[in-house]
């Protein structure tokens, strides 16, 4: 396939750069697969919509302030010119955290990358510093952090939310509660599961009432969701591998689900792809025993999501899908257009577009069933 076929124009208007006043006021566009129509509607509607015997699954990854500005040590810096050195030095360095590798170490993109070479260090604010120990393709570094004190509190303090960059405003205070689900509790996530955004206790509340059940896991979102796509044919892009966690409950009521018959609703394409790709671990290494009448489909644990959904892949866990619009030629939108159909997803963005919805991480909504 080639990656133009997952393409689409977008007027600029329709990326949403800030949220709306009240999470669950976002659009719901309602897709049925099977008779390939949508309907329009408003997220808060979803516990009305519902069967009600759905095992909701939701991705409880925390988003740190992954976003540091510094400036180099100038270890193996370019010789002074007419700038001079100090010119040099005094240039700010973007660096991104997008994979914890150890309590003090991480994969890391770094801005310019031409500047910042192995063994280079960068200072930033209140004692925090990182020291370029590797790296690898694309800007990537392997970066040791310091700190004077706490390592995650100097983070906190220093760091800025990673607001994706076709919001072009700096994040805001506001940003730190509201790029942030309500299940935030786990993990060290470069970029929020945005389709959880949508969610408040009270509808929460009201889903829980109709009779759906609640299952959590853990996926860290980085490199592997955001990346862009750089090969032309899509089934030859490589994806970054993300660390999950599968804890035993949600294990076991996916088992259950399947069991009973029960509609598994993955809230978000990290919760997807954590889920398939455990199911696809587990029936390489044991086999495929849903026939057996246990519904057993996947192992409780912490593994790292190397699975790269694209149209061919066959589903072993999911049956509905919450998810937010994606851009054009991305690996989000490929595995989207895997689960729904490429053309009728196509067209259903076309009617997104042409109705006035908001667009990606701010933005609204797809319910694809």
């Amino acid at each position: 396939m080639d990656l133009s076929d997952f393409d689409y124009a977008l007027p600029p208007e329709r990326i949403a750069e800030a949220p709306l006043a009240e999470r669950d006021a976002s659009r719901m566009l309602m897709l049925d697969r099977g008779a390939r129509c949508w309907e329009d509607g408003v997220f808060r509607e979803l516990p009305d919509r519902v069967r009600g015997d759905e095992l909701l699954v939701v991705n409880n990854t925390r988003v740190i302030p992954a976003r540091l500005f510094g400036h180099r040590a100038g270890v193996g810096s370019e010789a002074p010119g007419r700038r001079g050195r100090r010119g040099f030095l005094e240039a700010t360095i973007e660096v991104l955290l997008v994979r914890r590798l150890a309590p003090d170490r991480w994969e890391a993109l770094v801005r310019p990358g031409r500047k910042v070479r192995t063994g280079e260090r960068i200072f930033f604010d209140e004692g925090l510093e990182g020291e370029v120990v590797g790296r690898g393709a694309y800007g990537l570094r392997e970066l040791r952090l310091i700190s004077t004190g706490n390592l995650e509190e100097a983070i906190e303090r220093v760091g800025h939310i990673p607001l994706p960059p076709y919001i072009h405003r700096p994040d805001q205070p506001l940003d730190r509660e509201r790029y942030q689900t309500i299940f935030a509790r786990a993990g060290a996530a470069a970029a929020a599961p945005t389709a959880g955004l949508h969610f408040t206790p009270g509808l929460l509340a009201r889903l829980r009432e109709r009779g759906v059940e609640l299952a959590e896991l853990t996926l860290e979102v980085g490199l592997g969701t955001f990346q862009p796509v750089r090969t032309e044919r899509v089934e030859e892009h490589k994806i970054h591998r993300e660390p999950y966690e599968i804890p035993a409950e949600t294990a076991a009521a996916v088992a259950r689900a399947r069991r009973e018959g029960r509609p598994v609703l993955a809230v978000g394409t990290t919760v997807v792809r954590a889920l398939e790709d455990a199911a696809l671990k587990f029936e390489r290494e044991r086999g495929n025993h849903a026939a057996n009448g246990t519904g057993e489909v996947m192992a409780a644990g912490r593994a790292e999501a190397d699975i790269y959904i694209y149209p061919g892949h066959r589903f072993r866990v999911v049956d509905q899908l919450l998810t937010n619009f994606h851009l054009p030629r991305s690996s989000l939108l490929v595995m989207v257009a895997a689960f729904a159909g490429r053309e009728f997803l196509l067209e259903a963005y076309r009617h997104a577009i042409e109705a006035g919805y908001r667009f990606y991480s701010y933005g609204d909504c797809m319910w694809i069933r």
